[in-house]
């Protein structure tokens, strides 16, 4: 059986590979809808209270809320826009495109898995018949990894500096 953590860390080397071949402007657009739905995702559970009303209902129907949420704009996040005028901008051809779509690439791996495993372990894992929740060593380790993943570690206010942040990223990536 493989370990949780070993899943994060391969879906962060696919998604960096992913990104050294997209190049980085194209993975800029990934990273901000990524950090759109976190944001939308804290928005909806602090304003309207949906995390008591759904939870209250089923955990895992909460889950489930928050992976589609989260999975439909990371789809549209990877639908680059076919612009002529971004072409020059789009390019990858240089060894300098190749490193930089890497490391975001990688940042969009923890960011999207990252969140995903912070969702899973918010709901108690709900997918007993196919993976157990972890225990012994790897649970401590999980617990300790829950500290830095998305959801929690760009929190409250840090959600919205992220936000204006990647924002300011996609306006000089298109301009």
């Amino acid at each position: 059986m493989i370990s949780i953590v070993v899943v994060l860390w391969m879906f962060i080397i696919l998604f960096a590979i992913i990104g050294a071949m997209r190049g980085w402007a194209k993975e800029i657009l990934v990273t901000a809808s990524v950090i759109v739905v976190l944001a939308l995702l804290l928005l909806l559970e602090k304003t309207l209270g949906t995390r008591e009303l759904i939870q209250g209902l089923n955990k895992t129907l909460h889950f489930w809320l928050r992976i589609i949420i989260l999975l439909l704009l990371v789809i549209f996040g990877y639908q680059t826009p076919h612009l002529q005028r971004l072409a020059p901008k789009m390019t990858r051809e240089k060894m300098e495109h190749i490193i930089l779509g890497t490391l975001i690439g990688a940042v969009n791996g923890y960011l999207i898995f990252g969140s995903i495993l912070f969702y899973m372990a918010d709901a108690g894992y709900p997918f007993t018949k196919v993976m157990a929740a972890p225990t012994g060593d790897i649970a401590k380790t999980i617990e300790t990894m829950l500290i830095y993943m998305p959801p929690r570690l760009l929190g409250d206010p840090g959600i919205y500096y992220a936000v204006v942040i990647a924002f300011i990223f996609v306006i000089v990536v298109l301009i």
